[in-house]
């Protein structure tokens, strides 16, 4: 669990609702379900125009990653790395071939692959790259979908203030219908501003950071693979274990 992610939600919230009572405020007046309908419903009616179905989804299921990030196997690829080294020193490259199969990481397991099956050097750092680009390109197109949520919802609640001003401008001559109208119209603006600078901004920022960081991994394995594949000194992969590690 990121104890620090759930405690910016409660002090974001929390900073908001104190001033509020400090100001006067009641806690009922910032609940408007019509308000949050305009500005969620649309937000994620919009989000839905611009983005595949399939990126949609992965970006919804990644929101988990905000609370409980995935796990930092650096620790384990920098072992994993140091004993490919010494096995394809000391047994050729074929006898990698056991941590090929027993590899869960598709990644890994291709590059792996691409050694025991005597791939050219360069030939092999092409593909591992072009490989590297895809995912980072899916993944990034997931985080996306937050991005274009706080984009679209200050929008959003300026469209939903207007909605509630046409429903106070409608009913003028009934005064006992203007306080919803106005509630409406302000509270669709701080929904779609809070939403968009508390939330969705942060949890995109978030989200990116994890998948700069699953790159830059994948990035140092190709790395790793194609000096294993060259038969580079092991100081230089003792190198890439360094700068792996660096960030810890």
């Amino acid at each position: 669990m990121d104890w620090a992610s759930v405690a910016g939600v409660v002090l974001a919230l929390a900073g908001i609702l104190i001033g509020h009572g400090m100001e006067g405020g009641k806690l009922s007046s910032l609940l408007q379900p019509a308000a949050f309908a305009i500005v969620i419903v649309g937000t994620v009616g919009a989000v839905l125009l611009q983005t595949r179905m399939p990126a949609f989804i992965r970006g919804v299921r990644m929101l988990r990653w905000v609370f409980t990030p995935p796990r930092d196997n650096r620790a384990i690829l920098a072992r994993d790395i140091a004993a490919w080294s010494l096995a394809a020193r000391r047994d050729g490259l074929l006898s990698l071939e056991r941590y090929m199969l027993s590899s869960k990481d598709r990644f890994i397991a291709k590059g792996l692959r691409l050694i025991v099956d005597g791939i050219n050097p360069d030939k092999l750092r092409q593909l591992l790259d072009t490989e590297i680009t895809a995912f980072e390109t899916e993944q990034r197109q997931a985080v996306r979908i937050w991005e274009s949520a706080a984009g679209y919802s200050p929008t959003i609640g300026i469209l939903g203030a207007v909605l509630g001003l046409i429903h106070v401008m409608e009913n003028l001559t009934d005064p006992s219908k203007l306080g919803s109208g106005i509630a409406v119209a302000f509270v669709s603006t701080i929904y779609g501003v809070g939403l968009a600078n508390l939330f969705f901004y942060p949890i995109a920022n978030k989200l990116k950071a994890i998948v700069t960081q699953a790159v830059h991994q994948q990035e140092i394995a190709a790395a790793v693979f194609y000096d294993i594949a060259s038969g580079d000194h092991t100081r230089v992969i003792d190198e890439r274990i360094a700068t792996l590690m660096r960030e810890l």
